[in-house]
């Protein structure tokens, strides 16, 4: 663990936040512009560009002039040189001329280039140039296409899908489902979550059947349900399909491990001495499970319950199966409306409509999803910052 803080983290007159702000600006500044000018491939250079130079000014002890300089050079002799290496391994492989900027090939090897160039020039060996370059990898496969998806809505379309009544239920049904899911999740798992935690005889084979939704695909998850709880199922009273119940029951199957692993972890990590303590001083079990063991693991019950949520909320293949169109109770109709859970209800659109359309209704669900999810994190947040720098 640190226990000293490098000289070169510490700023008297800049803290972390407006470099953070300053990041994102910059950021954003830099896809409008690409964006614009119809280039979004630049950008997709620009995010590994940007994070090189932070992480070299972070590791490089030069003047700022000379690192600026010195960090400009090694970024065009690694472009020139994956640009040479890129054309005759293409010419001499495939037979095939490099296609300019926008080819991955030349983009994979520009980062590896790039990465081991600044590293090389960087005294101490350039472990977190190396690590930022790479990881700048994943970020941009992650956060292009969303914000390519943001800025390529239609205005128009966006609110004329935001006027839909047919929206507002898909909407509604899209969260109010994956709560009930999650729910359900937290209810059976948090006990079986602290079982596991303590361990048990047989304990592999349990956890061998927690984590198997996480393999099984959506759509054969979807049949399981029909076949364990279905007609002619455990429960022939049960009205599995084309329910509401199906549908959560889907969502549950698929969304469970989350809420229990996250739940597992947390009770992990308490100190086994405050549950002894506990009882040493007379408590029982229930009053040490609800005094002290839940409060402390009350964090990753959440985070399993809104991990459980996401999940639910994103299931397609298990709820298309199982429940493609459900009857709820919609309280501003007063009464039992039929809608089909969004991910279902976007593929439709988009067969239906193209992509226009199943875009903005996609926009929206993403829109509402990410709301709710930050204002979740939010309340959840202790405002405690981890990690060796300040």
């Amino acid at each position: 663990m640190a226990t000293d803080t490098d000289s070169r983290f510490v700023s008297g007159s800049v803290g972390r936040t407006p470099l953070v702000v300053a990041f994102v600006v910059a950021q954003a500044v830099a896809f409008a512009a690409t964006y614009l000018a119809g280039r979004p491939t630049l950008y997709a250079y620009a995010v590994v560009v940007s994070t090189l130079g932070v992480a070299y000014a972070y590791e490089s002890d030069v003047t700022a002039v000379a690192a600026i300089g010195k960090f400009a050079a090694v970024q065009v002799v690694a472009f020139v040189a994956a640009y040479v290496v890129g054309s005759t391994v293409l010419l001499v492989l495939y037979a095939r001329p490099l296609a300019g900027v926008g080819d991955p090939f030349l983009y994979v090897l520009y980062v590896l280039v790039a990465a081991a160039g600044t590293a090389y020039v960087v005294e101490d060996g350039g472990f977190a140039v190396v690590t930022a370059a790479m990881g700048s990898v994943v970020v941009v496969a992650l956060g292009l296409p969303l914000v390519l998806f943001v800025a390529r809505q239609s205005p128009a379309a966006v609110t004329e899908k935001a006027l839909d009544p047919s929206v507002h239920r898909v909407i509604y049904l899209g969260v109010y489902g994956p709560l009930l899911a999650a729910l359900l999740s937290l209810l059976f798992g948090v006990p079986l979550a602290h079982l596991l935690s303590e361990g048990f005889a047989g304990q592999p084979l349990v956890e061998s059947l927690v984590d198997l939704p996480l393999v099984v695909p959506h759509s054969v998850a979807g049949i399981l349900i029909l076949f364990g709880f279905g007609q002619g199922g455990a429960f022939p009273a049960l009205s599995v399909l084309g329910t509401m119940l199906g549908m959560v029951l889907a969502m549950t199957f698929v969304s469970a491990p989350y809420a229990i692993n996250a739940t597992r972890e947390a009770f992990e990590t308490i100190d086994d001495r405050l549950e002894y303590a506990s009882r040493a001083h007379g408590a029982s079990r229930w009053e040490t499970f609800r005094r002290v063991t839940a409060p402390l693991a009350a964090r990753g019950m959440v985070t399993g319950g809104v991990l459980a949520w996401a999940r639910a909320v994103s299931e397609f293949g298990a709820v298309a199966v199982v429940a493609y169109s459900v009857q709820f109770f919609y309280p501003p109709a007063g009464g039992r409306v039929t809608a089909q859970h969004a991910p279902v209800f976007v593929y439709n659109t988009y067969l239906q409509g193209g992509l226009e359309e199943s875009g903005a209704v996609a926009f929206l669900l993403l829109a509402v999803s990410g709301l709710l999810f930050l204002v979740v994190r939010s309340l959840t947040n202790d405002g405690s910052v981890s990690g060796g720098m300040p």
